[in-house]
């Protein structure tokens, strides 16, 4: 496995870990307080993670416009 297919499938983790975090609270009907504040720093640092990795990717999609450009003008 490459090195973008972990990133990739650690973002598609992420989401989907996100996605149960969501659910969880959905789901109760009295939160208990000391796992909601586990579930919502969890959440902050999937979100950190995730933003960090959409960036990367927006960047190398940029690289590869920017390739595409070069080449077009040539």
């Amino acid at each position: 496995m490459t090195k973008e297919d972990v990133s990739t499938q650690n973002l598609t983790k992420n989401l989907k870990q996100l996605s149960e975090i969501t659910t969880w609270f959905d789901n109760q009907e009295e939160v208990d307080i000391e796992e909601g504040l586990k579930k919502v720093k969890q959440a902050a640092e999937l979100i950190k993670t995730s933003r960090k990795r959409l960036q990367s990717i927006e960047n190398e999609f940029e690289e590869i416009k920017k390739d595409i450009d070069g080449e077009s003008k040539e």
